[in-house]
């Protein structure tokens, strides 16, 4: 159930944390996977930054402890969801999308990239007004400008500074970094 197939070497012990802008968000995606209470909203300005590779490393840490987890690319959450109206679909719209918002905990990768139809607008914010409501663990990553580009319905939750921590994460593109200096020794 938690999808992370494509996401399996995002773990904590390969994240690379002495790059610098990523110790502070490496610290709160630590603390979170121990403790997993409210949200968390891991934004950047840019793209390959470790946003998804923590997300996936929270992930990761709680599944061994019981804790069930689910983490999903918005867009293809959203064709996901689409898909469960076909007359091939096994698994029927109301149990998925329920299962969706009740986990108790989602990780929404890439929050802002999705076709914005209203369709897809109106279930992102049902989704994330549940989980507000309900106050599940939550984390969100996303390269949009939060008070421009995502929907002021879902913006307005995220930001709730009772509820949300905010982390930006100032790190160059770890995929541009020359192949010798990606190399990094896992952590035992």
């Amino acid at each position: 159930m938690s999808n992370l197939d494509a996401f399996a070497d995002k773990t904590f012990a390969t994240f690379d944390e002495s790059i610098n802008g990523v110790q502070r968000a490496y610290k709160k995606a630590r603390h979170f996977a121990e403790h997993p209470e409210g949200w968390l909203f891991l934004s950047s300005t840019g793209f390959g930054c470790g946003k998804t590779h923590l997300a996936a490393a929270i992930v990761h840490e709680v599944l061994p402890r019981n804790y069930k987890a689910l983490f999903a690319v918005v867009p293809d959450l959203l064709d996901h969801l689409r898909s469960t109206f076909g007359p091939q679909s096994e698994v029927a719209y109301d149990q998925r999308f329920e299962m969706i918002r009740t986990i108790p905990l989602l990780v929404l990768d890439d929050l802002g990239t999705e076709n914005a139809t209203g369709w897809a607008r109106e279930k992102l914010y049902q989704i994330i007004n549940h989980r507000y409501n309900y106050r599940l663990p939550t984390v969100i990553t996303s390269n949009r400008d939060i008070d421009k580009d995502i929907d002021k319905r879902i913006s307005s939750r995220i930001c709730d500074v009772g509820l949300s921590e905010l982390i930006e994460v100032d790190a160059a593109d770890y995929r541009k970094r020359p192949k010798e200096r990606r190399t990094f020794q896992q952590r035992s």
